[in-house]
């Protein structure tokens, strides 16, 4: 039986990174991945973009209506056999997303790899990787060091040049410029006052 992984991180601890070097390992041995990530995110349009500046177009836009297990059966009988699907932004998808990926892994026997963050900036956990946390076979935390060159845990949003603590769950685009950074607990609770 094929597993299902969550490999999560603060931001810019290179997830998106490590899927697309994931992808490329499998493709340079001959086989299939299907690369996935949620509509919610709007960063990037259809494309994976990584902070180091590799990019690639997502096989698939998932919807929040969409039954994952339903579009990877589809493709995998329709275009070929799959070897492994790579999620990206796990975090945006709900929980019963979460479950049809447990379910590719363990129904179809294709392992899913999903890559997101684990809670947002006001500490909070999202639907998608809470589930994920629970039910994934393997659970990966993807380091990275805040500002002042601790373990970044926790991600910081700032509206126009400063750390805000109130808000809507997801804010990608807007009017406003909003950005993330990654801190470590003291530096999070030091801006947040």
């Amino acid at each position: 039986m094929s597993k299902l992984y969550y490999r999560y991180g603060a931001m810019n601890s290179g997830k998106t990174t490590s899927l697309l070097q994931v992808a490329y390992n499998y493709e340079e041995r001959g086989m299939k991945v299907l690369i996935i990530k949620p509509k919610t995110d709007t960063k990037g349009g259809e494309m994976l973009v990584s902070r180091l500046g590799v990019s690639r177009k997502a096989d698939c836009m998932i919807e929040k209506d969409d039954d994952i297990y339903e579009v990877v059966k589809n493709l995998n009988e329709n275009q070929g056999k799959i070897d492994c699907v790579l999620v990206d932004e796990a975090q945006f998808f709900s929980r019963a997303h979460a479950d049809q990926l447990f379910m590719v892994a363990c129904k179809l026997d294709i392992p899913v790899i999903c890559y997101g963050l684990r809670t947002d900036f006001r500490m909070e956990g999202f639907e998608g990787s809470g589930r994920l946390l629970l039910i994934a076979h393997s659970i990966e935390e993807l380091k990275t060091i805040c500002k002042c060159g601790k373990k970044a845990m926790l991600n910081g949003r700032k509206v126009n040049g400063k750390f805000v603590f109130e808000g809507e769950q997801v804010a990608i685009e807007g009017v406003e410029e909003v950005e993330y950074e990654s801190l470590c607990p003291n530096c999070y609770f030091k801006y947040r006052g």
